[in-house]
């Protein structure tokens, strides 16, 4: 059986449900396996899989204590028709790349990939454990998170959900869709500064241990729906190996032949998956990083220093608008050998002086990463020549990505077969994606939809449709002193 620890060295090993329970250590470290598991089948058997198969065998072999029925009954639930797309993740040419399309579930967001299946992985979790305290979900987002959370957990028995939001930081489609969002046991709130500011304000929360005690004595407890929860990041690892065998079916690549993988990133999960696949025996090539002018991640692989001492910008992919990479602390652990010191001195020099430089040994475990950014002047160039060129349309993240791409390709010359994770549907970005086509200026974020869908014809995601008629349930502003007491309301 596979066990999780804690990245800064707590004693107490989890099974992986009870992980997904806690969300993150109780010393503030997050849950990683204590070995990652092997392919649970041969590479020529990926041919002619679905993405339900595929994920099926993928998190079963991370989380080794469900029952075989458990799991299917968790895959079967999260993916169905609440995907638009029967593949569920579909592989497309665009130009000289493949775009692995990874928002076509209810929130058009990549997030959903994983947080339509985390809600049975919690609750199947719950029931192994007795776990008989209501679960109370705390989520920062920088946009997308949030909904896709919102979205999985509304009205699931015995949980409430919390989602934080940068107030103005993220887009005008983003937020419409968490403030319209309907359930009992969902509470959504702004909050006055950044993304960092509420992930922030959210770790110091599940850090409280008073506050812990108090919510035990009115029988919650806390648990997350971000990528620092382990029952988020490991679904994300399936998508990977899926697109793999993809690739061989499309005749791009034959098996065993490497491929390399592209990954718009902030918090850095999602290329953390990546890296997992490539663990597990997927043969990855190269993992190119891509950013957007909050660019630590890049200068990070490229020096080795971490460093927020820097300005922060707000760009057009809020998504990534972000100083803190929170998973980069689990690579980190994995290239340190486990050194769980090593990873415990690191953050505490991230908390303390805004930096940390890591040892050699780390250092050269980054070769297999690539890390490059975009500007948002150079996004928008990204999205209009793949539109006259190729007729392909990307969202503001996916173009940071495919920028980033074609720098790597003029540094390094190396044509190895490239997966773009396409994360956004270009609609939740209207208006930077319209402009960039060369449409005029409209009203609001709601009349660049519209625009949009009658230049391209591309299909309106069915959750963005009519997003502007629906009521606003979630009007919550906060400055970061209150969101403690938000959490201690919603919960009353």
């Amino acid at each position: 059986m596979i066990h999780y620890t804690s990245t800064r060295g707590s004693k107490q090993i989890k099974t992986a449900a009870q992980a997904v329970i806690q969300g993150i250590a109780e010393d503030r470290g997050l849950y990683v396996p204590e070995e990652v598991p092997a392919l649970p089948f041969k590479l020529e058997d990926l041919r002619g899989k679905t993405y339900q198969q595929v994920a099926f065998q993928v998190i079963s072999a991370f989380f080794t204590d469900y029952t075989e029925e458990e799991m299917q009954a968790c895959v079967n639930g999260a993916y169905d028709s609440k995907f638009e797309e029967k593949e569920v993740a579909p592989l497309v040419k665009g130009g000289d790349v493949h775009f692995l399309e990874l928002y076509h579930g209810k929130t058009a967001a990549f997030k959903d990939m994983a947080l339509s299946i985390l809600p049975y992985l919690l609750t199947t979790a719950m029931k192994k454990e007795k776990e008989e305290k209501k679960i109370c979900i705390l989520t920062a987002t920088s946009g997308d998170t949030g909904k896709a959370a919102l979205e999985g957990f509304a009205d699931v028995p015995g949980t409430e959900i919390v989602v934080f939001y940068p107030n103005q930081g993220v887009s005008q489609v983003q937020e419409r869709q968490m403030v319209t969002q309907e359930g009992a046991n969902t509470h959504v709130f702004a909050i006055n500064g950044n993304f960092d500011d509420a992930q922030t304000g959210v770790k110091n929360i599940f850090n409280d241990d008073a506050f812990a005690e108090e919510l035990a004595q009115m029988n919650c407890k806390l648990s997350s729906a971000n990528s620092i929860n382990i029952g988020r990041l490991v679904p994300q690892v399936a998508y990977y190996v899926y697109a793999y065998g993809k690739m061989v079916e499309q005749g791009v690549l034959k098996s065993g032949q490497p491929m390399n993988v592209v990954v718009p990133t902030g918090n850095f999960g999602n290329i953390l998956a990546a890296y997992y696949a490539k663990q597990m025996g997927i043969p990855v090539g190269k993992l190119i990083c891509a950013s957007n002018e909050n660019k630590v991640l890049t200068d990070f692989i490229n020096t080795g220093c971490y460093d927020i001492k820097r300005d922060f910008y707000l760009t057009n992919s809020p998504s990534m608008d972000i100083l803190i990479s929170s998973n980069l602390e689990r690579l980190l652990y994995h290239l340190a050998g486990g050194d769980a010191a090593q990873v415990k001195e690191l953050m505490d020099s991230l908390e303390k002086d805004k930096i940390y430089q890591v040892s050699e040994k780390i250092k050269a475990g980054l070769k297999d990463f690539y890390g490059g950014f975009a500007t948002v002047e150079e996004t928008n160039q990204a999205i209009a020549s793949m539109y006259e060129e190729n007729g392909y349309l990307m969202d503001t993240h996916t173009a940071v990505a495919y920028k980033v791409y074609q720098d790597y390709l003029g540094e390094t010359g190396d044509h190895t077969p490239a997966v773009i994770a396409s994360t956004a549907s270009a609609y939740k970005f209207a208006d930077s994606v319209a402009q960039s086509i060369g449409l005029g200026a409209e009203v609001d974020g709601f009349a660049y939809v519209a625009a949009l869908h009658q230049k391209t014809d591309v299909r309106i995601p069915a959750g963005l449709k009519d997003l502007e008629s629906k009521a606003i349930r979630h009007t919550g502003v906060l400055n970061l002193d209150q969101m403690k007491d938000s959490v201690r309301e919603s919960l009353q």
